[in-house]
Protein backbone atom coordinates (compact mmCIF):
# COMPACT_ATOMS: atom_id res chain seq x y z
CA UNK A 1 0.00 0.00 0.00
CA UNK A 2 2.68 2.37 0.75
CA UNK A 3 4.48 1.88 -2.63
CA UNK A 4 1.35 2.48 -4.60
CA UNK A 5 0.82 5.80 -2.85
CA UNK A 6 4.37 6.86 -3.70
CA UNK A 7 3.94 6.04 -7.39
CA UNK A 8 0.75 8.02 -7.49
CA UNK A 9 2.48 11.01 -5.97
CA UNK A 10 5.31 10.82 -8.52
CA UNK A 11 2.80 10.76 -11.36
CA UNK A 12 1.03 13.81 -10.01
CA UNK A 13 4.35 15.67 -9.68
CA UNK A 14 5.32 14.81 -13.25
CA UNK A 15 1.99 16.05 -14.58
CA UNK A 16 2.36 19.25 -12.56
CA UNK A 17 5.84 19.98 -14.07
CA UNK A 18 4.53 19.23 -17.54
CA UNK A 19 1.62 21.64 -17.04
CA UNK A 20 3.97 24.39 -15.86
CA UNK A 21 6.19 23.92 -18.93
CA UNK A 22 3.24 24.09 -21.30
CA UNK A 23 1.77 27.13 -19.57
CA UNK A 24 5.12 28.99 -19.59
CA UNK A 25 5.67 28.21 -23.28
CA UNK A 26 2.22 29.48 -24.13
CA UNK A 27 2.81 32.70 -22.17
CA UNK A 28 6.20 33.26 -23.90
CA UNK A 29 4.61 32.72 -27.28
CA UNK A 30 1.94 35.31 -26.54
CA UNK A 31 4.57 37.83 -25.37
CA UNK A 32 6.59 37.41 -28.59
CA UNK A 33 3.52 37.94 -30.72
CA UNK A 34 2.67 41.13 -28.85
CA UNK A 35 6.29 42.31 -29.17
CA UNK A 36 6.16 41.75 -32.93
CA UNK A 37 2.88 43.62 -33.10
CA UNK A 38 4.35 46.51 -31.12
CA UNK A 39 7.49 46.58 -33.31
CA UNK A 40 5.37 46.69 -36.46
CA UNK A 41 3.36 49.52 -34.94
CA UNK A 42 6.52 51.53 -34.16
CA UNK A 43 7.89 50.99 -37.65
CA UNK A 44 4.64 52.16 -39.15
CA UNK A 45 4.77 55.26 -36.95
CA UNK A 46 8.38 55.96 -37.91
CA UNK A 47 7.58 55.58 -41.62
CA UNK A 48 4.53 57.82 -41.63
CA UNK A 49 5.38 60.21 -38.83
CA UNK A 50 9.22 60.44 -39.32
CA UNK A 51 9.76 59.89 -35.58
CA UNK A 52 12.42 57.17 -35.72
CA UNK A 53 15.54 57.68 -33.69
CA UNK A 54 19.18 56.71 -33.99
CA UNK A 55 18.77 54.57 -30.86
CA UNK A 56 16.57 52.17 -32.79
CA UNK A 57 19.34 51.79 -35.35
CA UNK A 58 21.76 50.93 -32.59
CA UNK A 59 19.46 48.19 -31.43
CA UNK A 60 19.32 46.79 -34.94
CA UNK A 61 15.86 48.14 -35.82
CA UNK A 62 15.89 49.98 -39.22
CA UNK A 63 13.03 52.08 -40.53
CA UNK A 64 11.30 51.05 -43.69
CA UNK A 65 12.75 52.74 -46.86
CA UNK A 66 11.08 56.00 -48.00
CA UNK A 67 9.44 56.06 -51.39
CA UNK A 68 11.37 57.68 -54.28
CA UNK A 69 10.72 61.45 -54.64
CA UNK A 70 8.75 62.70 -57.58
CA UNK A 71 10.88 63.59 -60.69
CA UNK A 72 11.94 67.22 -60.98
CA UNK A 73 13.97 68.76 -63.83
CA UNK A 74 17.55 69.78 -62.95
CA UNK A 75 18.10 73.52 -62.33
CA UNK A 76 19.79 75.40 -65.17
CA UNK A 77 23.58 75.50 -65.06
CA UNK A 78 24.66 79.12 -64.50
CA UNK A 79 27.86 78.50 -66.43
CA UNK A 80 25.98 77.71 -69.60
CA UNK A 81 24.81 81.33 -69.81
CA UNK A 82 26.78 83.31 -72.36
CA UNK A 83 29.16 85.78 -70.68
CA UNK A 84 29.58 89.38 -71.76
CA UNK A 85 33.37 89.18 -71.22
CA UNK A 86 35.48 88.39 -74.27
CA UNK A 87 39.04 87.59 -73.23
CA UNK A 88 41.53 87.91 -76.09
CA UNK A 89 43.26 84.76 -74.85
CA UNK A 90 40.08 82.86 -75.70
CA UNK A 91 40.40 84.10 -79.27
CA UNK A 92 43.91 82.81 -79.80
CA UNK A 93 46.11 85.54 -78.33
CA UNK A 94 49.46 84.31 -76.98
CA UNK A 95 50.17 87.16 -74.60
CA UNK A 96 53.96 86.68 -74.78
CA UNK A 97 54.79 90.10 -76.23
CA UNK A 98 56.33 88.47 -79.31
CA UNK A 99 53.55 86.81 -81.30
CA UNK A 100 51.16 89.05 -83.22
CA UNK A 101 47.91 89.17 -81.25
CA UNK A 102 46.14 91.66 -83.53
CA UNK A 103 43.73 89.14 -85.06
CA UNK A 104 42.71 87.87 -81.63
CA UNK A 105 41.93 91.41 -80.51
CA UNK A 106 39.92 92.06 -83.66
CA UNK A 107 37.95 88.83 -83.20
CA UNK A 108 37.22 89.57 -79.54
CA UNK A 109 36.08 93.07 -80.50
CA UNK A 110 33.67 91.77 -83.14
CA UNK A 111 32.20 89.25 -80.72
CA UNK A 112 31.77 91.82 -77.95
CA UNK A 113 30.10 94.22 -80.38
CA UNK A 114 27.15 91.86 -80.66
CA UNK A 115 26.37 92.01 -76.93
CA UNK A 116 25.08 95.04 -75.08
CA UNK A 117 27.62 95.87 -72.38
CA UNK A 118 30.21 93.61 -74.02
CA UNK A 119 33.71 93.73 -72.51
CA UNK A 120 36.87 93.08 -74.50
CA UNK A 121 39.34 91.88 -71.88
CA UNK A 122 43.11 92.45 -72.11
CA UNK A 123 44.03 90.35 -69.07
CA UNK A 124 46.69 91.25 -66.55
CA UNK A 125 50.09 89.55 -66.32
CA UNK A 126 50.33 89.25 -70.12
CA UNK A 127 51.93 91.33 -72.87
CA UNK A 128 50.18 91.59 -76.22
CA UNK A 129 51.95 92.72 -79.37
CA UNK A 130 49.36 94.54 -81.44
CA UNK A 131 50.04 95.76 -84.95
CA UNK A 132 48.25 98.88 -86.25
CA UNK A 133 44.56 98.16 -85.92
CA UNK A 134 41.19 99.83 -86.47
CA UNK A 135 38.40 98.95 -84.06
CA UNK A 136 35.17 99.97 -85.75
CA UNK A 137 32.29 100.76 -83.43
CA UNK A 138 29.61 101.49 -85.99
CA UNK A 139 27.65 98.20 -85.70
CA UNK A 140 28.32 97.69 -81.99
CA UNK A 141 25.73 97.44 -79.23
CA UNK A 142 25.77 100.21 -76.60
CA UNK A 143 28.11 100.36 -73.59
CA UNK A 144 31.01 98.47 -75.13
CA UNK A 145 34.13 98.38 -72.91
CA UNK A 146 37.79 97.79 -73.72
CA UNK A 147 39.16 96.56 -70.39
CA UNK A 148 42.96 96.93 -70.42
CA UNK A 149 44.52 95.22 -67.43
CA UNK A 150 47.59 93.81 -69.19
CA UNK A 151 50.16 95.47 -71.45
CA UNK A 152 49.60 96.33 -75.11
CA UNK A 153 52.77 96.81 -77.15
CA UNK A 154 53.20 98.58 -80.48
CA UNK A 155 55.65 97.17 -83.05
CA UNK A 156 59.06 98.60 -82.10
CA UNK A 157 60.60 98.30 -85.58
CA UNK A 158 59.88 101.36 -87.74
CA UNK A 159 60.41 99.38 -90.93
CA UNK A 160 57.46 97.12 -90.14
CA UNK A 161 54.97 100.00 -90.39
CA UNK A 162 53.33 100.54 -93.76
CA UNK A 163 52.51 104.02 -95.08
CA UNK A 164 48.80 103.53 -94.49
CA UNK A 165 49.44 102.76 -90.81
CA UNK A 166 51.45 105.87 -89.97
CA UNK A 167 48.49 107.97 -88.82
CA UNK A 168 47.77 105.96 -85.70
CA UNK A 169 48.47 102.71 -83.94
CA UNK A 170 45.11 101.96 -82.28
CA UNK A 171 42.33 103.63 -84.24
CA UNK A 172 38.93 103.61 -82.54
CA UNK A 173 36.41 104.66 -85.14
CA UNK A 174 32.77 105.68 -84.88
CA UNK A 175 32.10 104.38 -81.39
CA UNK A 176 29.24 105.51 -79.20
CA UNK A 177 28.75 104.92 -75.48
CA UNK A 178 32.21 103.37 -75.35
CA UNK A 179 34.75 103.14 -72.51
CA UNK A 180 38.43 102.31 -72.25
CA UNK A 181 39.40 101.49 -68.68
CA UNK A 182 41.62 99.33 -66.50
CA UNK A 183 44.91 99.32 -64.66
CA UNK A 184 46.99 98.27 -67.66
CA UNK A 185 49.46 99.95 -70.00
CA UNK A 186 49.35 101.02 -73.64
CA UNK A 187 53.00 101.20 -74.70
CA UNK A 188 53.79 102.85 -78.05
CA UNK A 189 57.48 101.81 -77.88
CA UNK A 190 58.40 105.03 -79.65
CA UNK A 191 62.10 105.23 -78.83
CA UNK A 192 63.25 104.50 -82.39
CA UNK A 193 60.89 107.14 -83.79
CA UNK A 194 62.54 109.89 -81.74
CA UNK A 195 66.05 109.29 -83.11
CA UNK A 196 66.96 111.18 -86.31
CA UNK A 197 69.70 108.66 -87.04
CA UNK A 198 67.20 105.82 -86.95
CA UNK A 199 64.86 107.59 -89.36
CA UNK A 200 67.75 108.38 -91.67
CA UNK A 201 68.71 104.70 -91.71
CA UNK A 202 65.15 103.71 -92.58
CA UNK A 203 65.15 106.20 -95.45
CA UNK A 204 68.29 104.65 -96.93
CA UNK A 205 67.31 101.00 -96.49
CA UNK A 206 63.55 101.04 -97.02
CA UNK A 207 61.24 101.75 -99.94
CA UNK A 208 59.32 104.24 -97.85
CA UNK A 209 60.32 106.99 -95.53
CA UNK A 210 57.88 107.76 -92.73
CA UNK A 211 56.74 111.32 -93.35
CA UNK A 212 54.88 111.25 -90.07
CA UNK A 213 54.68 109.29 -86.85
CA UNK A 214 51.73 107.33 -85.48
CA UNK A 215 49.54 108.47 -82.61
CA UNK A 216 49.16 105.76 -79.96
CA UNK A 217 45.37 105.89 -79.43
CA UNK A 218 43.10 107.86 -81.73
CA UNK A 219 39.34 108.33 -81.57
CA UNK A 220 37.59 109.40 -84.73
CA UNK A 221 33.92 110.31 -85.14
CA UNK A 222 33.00 109.02 -81.69
CA UNK A 223 30.40 110.16 -79.16
CA UNK A 224 29.97 109.68 -75.42
CA UNK A 225 33.40 108.12 -74.93
CA UNK A 226 35.32 107.66 -71.69
CA UNK A 227 38.99 106.91 -71.10
CA UNK A 228 39.93 106.28 -67.47
CA UNK A 229 42.54 104.79 -65.17
CA UNK A 230 44.90 103.43 -67.83
CA UNK A 231 48.52 104.39 -68.61
CA UNK A 232 49.63 105.43 -72.10
CA UNK A 233 53.39 105.66 -72.51
CA UNK A 234 56.13 106.29 -75.07
CA UNK A 235 54.00 107.10 -78.09
CA UNK A 236 55.85 107.89 -81.33
CA UNK A 237 53.67 111.02 -81.64
CA UNK A 238 50.55 112.07 -79.70
CA UNK A 239 49.51 109.71 -76.94
CA UNK A 240 45.74 110.18 -76.97
CA UNK A 241 43.91 112.02 -79.74
CA UNK A 242 40.26 112.91 -80.33
CA UNK A 243 39.19 113.83 -83.86
CA UNK A 244 35.67 114.90 -84.83
CA UNK A 245 34.30 113.56 -81.56
CA UNK A 246 31.89 114.78 -78.93
CA UNK A 247 30.99 114.20 -75.27
CA UNK A 248 34.44 113.11 -74.16
CA UNK A 249 35.56 112.28 -70.65
CA UNK A 250 39.17 111.56 -69.71
CA UNK A 251 39.66 110.78 -66.04
CA UNK A 252 42.58 109.54 -63.94
CA UNK A 253 44.89 108.63 -66.79
CA UNK A 254 48.67 108.68 -66.68
CA UNK A 255 50.60 109.68 -69.79
CA UNK A 256 54.39 109.62 -69.85
CA UNK A 257 57.24 109.87 -72.31
CA UNK A 258 60.74 111.39 -72.02
CA UNK A 259 61.12 115.16 -72.00
CA UNK A 260 63.24 114.98 -75.18
CA UNK A 261 60.71 112.92 -77.17
CA UNK A 262 59.61 115.30 -79.95
CA UNK A 263 55.95 116.12 -80.64
CA UNK A 264 54.64 113.60 -78.14
CA UNK A 265 51.61 115.58 -76.99
CA UNK A 266 49.75 114.03 -74.09
CA UNK A 267 46.13 114.65 -75.11
CA UNK A 268 45.24 116.26 -78.43
CA UNK A 269 41.77 117.58 -79.28
CA UNK A 270 40.76 118.55 -82.81
CA UNK A 271 37.31 119.37 -84.17
CA UNK A 272 35.86 118.02 -80.93
CA UNK A 273 33.33 119.49 -78.53
CA UNK A 274 31.99 118.97 -75.03
CA UNK A 275 35.11 117.45 -73.51
CA UNK A 276 36.26 117.12 -69.90
CA UNK A 277 39.83 116.15 -69.06
CA UNK A 278 40.39 115.77 -65.34
CA UNK A 279 42.44 114.35 -62.44
CA UNK A 280 45.31 113.06 -64.57
CA UNK A 281 49.12 113.08 -64.65
CA UNK A 282 50.79 114.00 -67.92
CA UNK A 283 54.50 114.30 -68.66
CA UNK A 284 55.81 114.25 -72.24
CA UNK A 285 57.95 115.99 -74.86
CA UNK A 286 55.30 118.47 -76.03
CA UNK A 287 52.00 119.95 -74.84
CA UNK A 288 50.40 118.11 -71.95
CA UNK A 289 47.05 119.06 -73.48
CA UNK A 290 46.74 120.51 -76.98
CA UNK A 291 43.45 122.09 -78.08
CA UNK A 292 43.19 122.65 -81.82
CA UNK A 293 40.80 124.18 -84.29
CA UNK A 294 37.13 123.22 -84.19
CA UNK A 295 37.09 122.71 -80.42
CA UNK A 296 34.56 124.24 -78.05
CA UNK A 297 33.17 123.70 -74.57
CA UNK A 298 36.32 122.05 -73.24
CA UNK A 299 37.10 121.86 -69.51
CA UNK A 300 40.58 120.81 -68.40
CA UNK A 301 41.07 120.64 -64.64
CA UNK A 302 43.07 119.02 -61.84
CA UNK A 303 46.00 118.08 -64.06
CA UNK A 304 49.62 117.55 -63.03
CA UNK A 305 51.66 118.62 -66.06
CA UNK A 306 55.38 118.15 -66.48
CA UNK A 307 57.70 117.77 -68.14
CA UNK A 308 56.29 119.18 -71.36
CA UNK A 309 55.20 122.40 -73.03
CA UNK A 310 52.26 123.21 -70.77
CA UNK A 311 48.62 123.41 -71.83
CA UNK A 312 48.13 125.07 -75.20
CA UNK A 313 45.52 126.28 -77.62
CA UNK A 314 47.08 125.75 -81.04
CA UNK A 315 49.08 126.12 -82.99
CA UNK A 316 46.28 127.62 -85.09
CA UNK A 317 45.98 128.95 -88.64
CA UNK A 318 48.97 127.25 -90.23
CA UNK A 319 49.17 127.64 -93.99
CA UNK A 320 46.51 130.40 -93.98
CA UNK A 321 43.95 127.94 -92.67
CA UNK A 322 40.77 128.69 -90.71
CA UNK A 323 40.89 128.23 -86.95
CA UNK A 324 37.89 128.46 -84.62
CA UNK A 325 38.17 127.81 -80.88
CA UNK A 326 35.82 128.99 -78.11
CA UNK A 327 34.56 128.35 -74.59
CA UNK A 328 37.67 126.80 -73.07
CA UNK A 329 38.29 126.56 -69.30
CA UNK A 330 41.61 125.42 -67.84
CA UNK A 331 41.78 125.45 -64.04
CA UNK A 332 43.32 123.81 -60.99
CA UNK A 333 46.56 122.88 -62.74
CA UNK A 334 50.02 122.11 -61.34
CA UNK A 335 52.87 122.64 -63.81
CA UNK A 336 56.42 121.66 -62.95
CA UNK A 337 59.53 121.99 -65.11
CA UNK A 338 57.59 122.79 -68.27
CA UNK A 339 58.61 125.06 -71.13
CA UNK A 340 55.36 127.02 -71.06
CA UNK A 341 52.35 127.26 -68.80
CA UNK A 342 49.06 128.64 -70.16
CA UNK A 343 49.59 129.30 -73.86
CA UNK A 344 47.76 130.38 -77.03
CA UNK A 345 49.77 130.15 -80.25
CA UNK A 346 48.83 130.98 -83.83
CA UNK A 347 50.54 131.39 -87.17
CA UNK A 348 50.65 134.56 -89.20
CA UNK A 349 48.31 134.45 -92.16
CA UNK A 350 45.64 132.33 -90.50
CA UNK A 351 42.04 133.43 -90.10
CA UNK A 352 39.26 132.72 -87.62
CA UNK A 353 38.99 133.40 -83.91
CA UNK A 354 39.79 132.29 -80.38
CA UNK A 355 37.35 133.61 -77.81
CA UNK A 356 36.04 133.09 -74.29
CA UNK A 357 39.07 131.34 -72.80
CA UNK A 358 39.93 131.16 -69.08
CA UNK A 359 43.14 129.98 -67.44
CA UNK A 360 42.73 130.06 -63.65
CA UNK A 361 44.21 128.73 -60.42
CA UNK A 362 47.44 127.51 -61.97
CA UNK A 363 50.48 126.75 -59.82
CA UNK A 364 53.78 126.87 -61.71
CA UNK A 365 57.20 125.70 -60.59
CA UNK A 366 60.37 126.22 -62.66
CA UNK A 367 58.31 127.01 -65.76
CA UNK A 368 60.19 128.88 -68.47
CA UNK A 369 57.28 131.19 -69.49
CA UNK A 370 54.10 130.70 -67.46
CA UNK A 371 51.78 132.98 -69.51
CA UNK A 372 51.92 133.29 -73.30
CA UNK A 373 49.93 134.56 -76.25
CA UNK A 374 51.97 134.30 -79.45
CA UNK A 375 50.44 135.34 -82.78
CA UNK A 376 53.85 135.01 -84.43
CA UNK A 377 54.31 131.31 -83.82
CA UNK A 378 56.93 129.69 -86.04
CA UNK A 379 58.55 126.29 -85.69
CA UNK A 380 61.36 127.17 -88.09
CA UNK A 381 64.27 129.55 -87.86
CA UNK A 382 62.40 132.15 -89.87
CA UNK A 383 58.83 132.57 -91.08
CA UNK A 384 57.43 135.12 -93.55
CA UNK A 385 55.61 138.10 -92.08
CA UNK A 386 51.92 138.25 -93.00
CA UNK A 387 49.13 140.63 -92.09
CA UNK A 388 46.27 138.25 -91.44
CA UNK A 389 45.94 136.57 -88.06
CA UNK A 390 43.55 134.51 -85.99
CA UNK A 391 41.64 136.98 -83.83
CA UNK A 392 42.09 136.45 -80.09
CA UNK A 393 39.56 138.01 -77.74
CA UNK A 394 38.08 137.41 -74.31
CA UNK A 395 41.02 135.66 -72.62
CA UNK A 396 41.40 135.67 -68.83
CA UNK A 397 44.52 134.73 -66.86
CA UNK A 398 43.50 134.50 -63.21
CA UNK A 399 45.57 133.34 -60.21
CA UNK A 400 48.72 132.22 -61.97
CA UNK A 401 51.22 131.81 -59.14
CA UNK A 402 54.70 130.36 -58.76
CA UNK A 403 58.20 130.52 -60.25
CA UNK A 404 59.59 130.99 -63.75
CA UNK A 405 63.04 130.40 -65.25
CA UNK A 406 63.01 132.70 -68.29
CA UNK A 407 60.15 135.17 -68.60
CA UNK A 408 57.02 135.68 -66.49
CA UNK A 409 54.74 136.73 -69.31
CA UNK A 410 54.87 136.93 -73.12
CA UNK A 411 52.05 138.62 -75.03
CA UNK A 412 52.99 139.07 -78.69
CA UNK A 413 49.88 140.03 -80.64
CA UNK A 414 49.44 140.85 -84.30
CA UNK A 415 49.93 144.40 -85.57
CA UNK A 416 46.85 144.13 -87.77
CA UNK A 417 44.67 141.95 -85.52
CA UNK A 418 45.58 142.75 -81.91
CA UNK A 419 44.47 140.75 -78.88
CA UNK A 420 41.44 142.27 -77.15
CA UNK A 421 39.67 141.86 -73.81
CA UNK A 422 42.65 140.19 -72.17
CA UNK A 423 42.46 140.14 -68.35
CA UNK A 424 45.41 139.66 -66.01
CA UNK A 425 44.16 139.07 -62.46
CA UNK A 426 46.18 138.04 -59.41
CA UNK A 427 49.41 137.17 -61.20
CA UNK A 428 52.26 136.43 -58.79
CA UNK A 429 55.38 135.12 -60.49
CA UNK A 430 58.91 135.10 -59.13
CA UNK A 431 62.18 133.99 -60.72
CA UNK A 432 63.11 130.51 -59.60
CA UNK A 433 66.43 129.57 -58.04
CA UNK A 434 67.57 128.13 -61.37
CA UNK A 435 66.57 131.25 -63.33
CA UNK A 436 69.36 132.79 -65.36
CA UNK A 437 68.88 136.44 -64.59
CA UNK A 438 65.68 138.48 -64.35
CA UNK A 439 63.69 138.96 -67.54
CA UNK A 440 60.99 141.55 -68.05
CA UNK A 441 57.58 140.63 -69.38
CA UNK A 442 57.06 141.08 -73.12
CA UNK A 443 53.87 142.88 -74.08
CA UNK A 444 52.96 143.81 -77.64
CA UNK A 445 49.67 145.11 -79.00
CA UNK A 446 47.47 143.47 -76.37
CA UNK A 447 44.43 145.25 -74.93
CA UNK A 448 42.52 144.63 -71.72
CA UNK A 449 42.73 145.24 -68.00
CA UNK A 450 44.85 144.09 -65.08
CA UNK A 451 43.95 143.67 -61.43
CA UNK A 452 46.22 143.42 -58.38
CA UNK A 453 48.02 141.65 -56.90
CA UNK A 454 50.51 141.65 -59.76
CA UNK A 455 54.10 140.43 -59.59
CA UNK A 456 56.37 141.48 -61.19
CA UNK A 457 55.00 145.01 -61.10
CA UNK A 458 55.73 145.54 -64.82
CA UNK A 459 52.70 143.38 -65.62
CA UNK A 460 50.51 146.29 -64.58
CA UNK A 461 51.75 148.21 -67.64
CA UNK A 462 51.49 145.28 -70.01
CA UNK A 463 47.99 145.75 -71.36
CA UNK A 464 46.79 148.73 -73.35
CA UNK A 465 43.54 150.29 -72.29
CA UNK A 466 40.68 150.44 -74.75
CA UNK A 467 39.37 147.81 -77.10
CA UNK A 468 41.95 148.08 -79.83
CA UNK A 469 41.15 147.33 -83.43
CA UNK A 470 38.41 144.73 -83.53
CA UNK A 471 38.22 142.22 -86.35
CA UNK A 472 35.26 142.58 -88.70
CA UNK A 473 32.46 140.07 -88.64
CA UNK A 474 33.55 138.73 -91.99
CA UNK A 475 36.96 138.03 -90.50
CA UNK A 476 35.91 135.92 -87.55
CA UNK A 477 32.24 135.59 -86.67
CA UNK A 478 31.05 134.54 -90.09
CA UNK A 479 33.92 132.17 -90.57
CA UNK A 480 33.50 130.52 -87.18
Amino acid sequence: MVKKTTSSCQLVSLLTVLFVIIFTGSLFSTTCVEARKNHHHRNAKNHHGHQHSHNNNKRGHFPAPSPAPAFQPAPPNPYTKKSNIFDVLSFGAKGDGIADDSKALQAAWKAACLVEGGIVEIPSEFKFLIKPITLEGGPCKPHLVLQIDGIMLAPPNIGSWSKSDLYQWINIKRTENFTIQGGGVVDGQGFAWWKPNELSYIQKTSNHMPDMKPTAVRFYGSYHVTVRDIRIINSPLCHLKFDNSRYINVNNVTITSPENSPNTDGIHLQNSQDAEIQHSNIGCGDDCVSIQTGCSNVHVHHINCGPGHGISLGSLGKGKSVACVKDIVVDNILMQNTMFGARIKSWQGGIGSVKNVTFSNIQVSNVSTPIMIDQYYCDKQKCKNQTEAVAITGVKFNQIVGTYTSQPLHLACSDSVPCTNVDLIDIQLKPSLVSRGFHQALCWNSHGKSQAPLLPWSIDYCLRSGGGKRPSKSHSDRIC
